[in-house]
């Protein structure tokens, strides 16, 4: 298997919940469904006007709010599983 392909199956949170792995997967799908907006964005402008314009900046507006909110979960459970860590004996 590719690394790439490694690296994106891989968890990026210390005791990866199932809610953080779903969150994990969406993020990843609405990276690569934002990167093929912007690679198809002429063909978007042409079959749909201004408004395929307007749909790739809110996919990207959609993705980096989604972004925020998987950092600062992933943080935050990161940082309870450090703790927790911590307190251990």
């Amino acid at each position: 298997m590719p690394l790439w392909l490694e690296l994106l199956r891989t968890p990026m949170a210390a005791p990866e919940t199932p809610r953080l792995r779903r969150m994990r997967r969406t993020w990843q799908i609405l990276c690569l469904t934002l990167a093929a907006a912007v690679l198809f964005v002429g063909v978007l402008n042409r079959v749909a006007g201004r408004a395929g314009a307007c749909m790739v900046a809110a996919l990207l507006l959609g993705t980096l709010a989604y972004t925020a909110l998987y950092l600062a979960r992933k943080q935050r459970a990161d940082r309870a599983f450090l703790d927790q860590l911590g307190r251990q004996p």
